[in-house]
């Protein structure tokens, strides 16, 4: 009898990968998660039913929200991680030897413990000794936090359950005022291409061009995700995504990278026409 995970992308739309068996199944406090073994892609994660991440295509989604923003900056010393709860954006900013601090706010303890077990390969991003983890909520976290962070990463789940919070203008806001005068905000951005997933793409993009100057959109094919194309938010106080992109200085670190380099980092930045004419439709509105 074959074992098959699935998850709903939309009410005709079903996306499943065969499962040789199921590694973990809890409760916690927030949601439940769930571990599972596959031959396509290796151990994966989900939380409340929902993909999170596979061992065969982390990689693109953990180079895609980190290096395109510390790429950038010219100076990032100090990194705030919110969500995240699988190490993955921790490996990647670990890779930098100019970071002196980087702290993460995950709300679910059991999320760390599960993936140091079970993905030790994304998990591996919390042994780096610059690493501060706070098992707290990232909403009321940000509040109390001004001035602070050179960059932001918003590795947050969906848009509904624990992740929700991190979706409103209010915690953008605080985004804001935690990062320094010349800070970067960067936040998983959903998908355009199915018609529910691109409103709350659209209305997080409204929020957040309600809080910060420079507001673009850049792109990342992940195989399973629901449609494949994803978004990711970069927001700024000062440095454009393009423009202010330091090839040189970057390529100098000799960072080993999987998916991302200079040349794809400004074609991401390039998004279809369907895509530009959402995000348009929300900036018309302010």
């Amino acid at each position: 009898m074959e074992f098959w995970y699935t998850e709903k992308h939309t009410n005709d739309v079903k996306f499943s990968i065969r499962v040789d068996k199921q590694l973990a199944s809890i409760d916690s406090e927030f949601q439940r998660i769930d571990v599972f073994e596959s031959p396509a892609f290796g151990t994966f994660l989900t939380l409340d039913g929902y993909m999170m991440l596979t061992e065969k295509d982390e990689f693109i989604y953990h180079e895609m929200i980190v290096h395109p923003a510390m790429a950038v900056h010219p100076n990032p010393e100090n990194i705030l991680v919110i969500g995240g709860g699988d190490g993955g954006a921790l490996r990647e900013l670990a890779k930098y030897p100019g970071v002196k601090t980087l702290d993460i706010v995950e709300i679910d303890k059991l999320v760390v413990d599960v993936c140091k077990k079970w993905l030790p390969q994304t998990a591996c991003g919390f042994d780096d000794s610059r690493v501060r983890v706070f098992y707290q909520d990232g909403l009321k976290y940000v509040r109390s936090c001004i001035d602070k962070y050179d960059i932001i990463i918003v590795d947050s789940t969906d848009p509904f359950g624990p992740g929700e919070g991190l979706f409103t203008k209010e915690f953008y806001g605080n985004c804001f005022k935690a990062l320094k005068e010349d800070g970067i905000m960067v936040n998983q951005h959903e998908s355009p291409f199915y018609p529910k997933d691109a409103e709350a793409m659209q209305r997080a993009h409204k929020r957040i061009t309600e809080s910060f100057g420079i507001c673009r959109v850049y792109q990342a094919h992940i195989p399973t995700y629901p449609s494949g194309h994803w978004l990711f938010g970069f927001a700024s106080k000062k440095y454009h995504p393009v423009r202010d992109l330091k090839v040189r200085k970057w390529k100098a670190l000799d960072l080993k990278t999987h998916y991302y380099n200079t040349n794809l980092h400004a074609g991401s930045f390039a998004l279809p026409n369907y895509v530009e004419e959402i995000l348009r439709n929300v900036e018309s509105e302010e």
